[in-house]
């Protein structure tokens, strides 16, 4: 199983990014990330002034403290939050437990899922599955997701012969999916879109 620490080497920076990018719209103090992510005060600081350096992260002193927040113009953004969607959370569950839910062809997060922010319509899809699954074991996984975050998510399963009709017939609902942002957490995007 890939994993973050395949490319970045300190595990304290792994644990601010994952901390980060799992909420990408909070601000966080030191001392309240040392909570989060339980590690040393000292270490924390080094690598908060090394993602300041790098422009991922920005800070803003408010009264006494001073706040971390992700910057979303950085050239990395989108391709941190792909990778940590895929090693923490619903991703790396699903991701482990690809061979219990089925033959997946196609795993698919929307932009907005992964960023955490609410969807625009009640029939706007969060997960795309496109394989033979196991609903019961696929349900079960996205229902622990559901208790963490406090709400829904809307998922829609399609066997890889109803997904290629769909898509061959240019299905309305298919296209909105397809042609939203998306983070590819089983397959490849290529082959999904084409």
């Amino acid at each position: 199983m890939a994993d973050l620490s395949d490319i970045i080497t300190s595990k304290v920076r792994i644990k601010i990014l994952e901390l980060f990018f799992a909420n990408t719209k909070e601000l966080y103090h030191v001392r309240g990330i040392v909570r989060e992510i339980k590690e040393e005060i000292n270490a924390v600081r080094r690598e908060l002034t090394k993602l300041e350096g790098n422009g991922i992260l920005k800070k803003e002193p408010r009264g006494n403290r001073v706040y971390y927040f992700l910057r979303a113009d950085h050239p990395f953004y989108g391709d941190l939050i792909s990778m940590v969607a895929k090693t923490t959370g619903l991703g790396k569950v699903l991701i482990d437990n690809k061979n219990k839910i089925g033959k997946i062809s196609f795993l698919m997060f929307s932009g907005r899922f992964t960023r955490f922010k609410e969807r625009k319509r009640d029939d706007d899809v969060d997960i795309l599955v496109v394989g033979e699954v196991v609903l019961p074991e696929l349900a079960t996984l996205i229902r622990m997701e559901e208790s963490k975050r406090g709400h829904e998510i809307n998922y829609t399963v399609m066997s890889r012969e109803e997904f290629d009709f769909r898509k061959k017939r240019r299905d309305p609902f298919l296209q909105g999916i397809l042609y939203g942002g998306r983070v590819m957490i089983i397959g490849d995007e290529e082959d999904l879109v084409s």
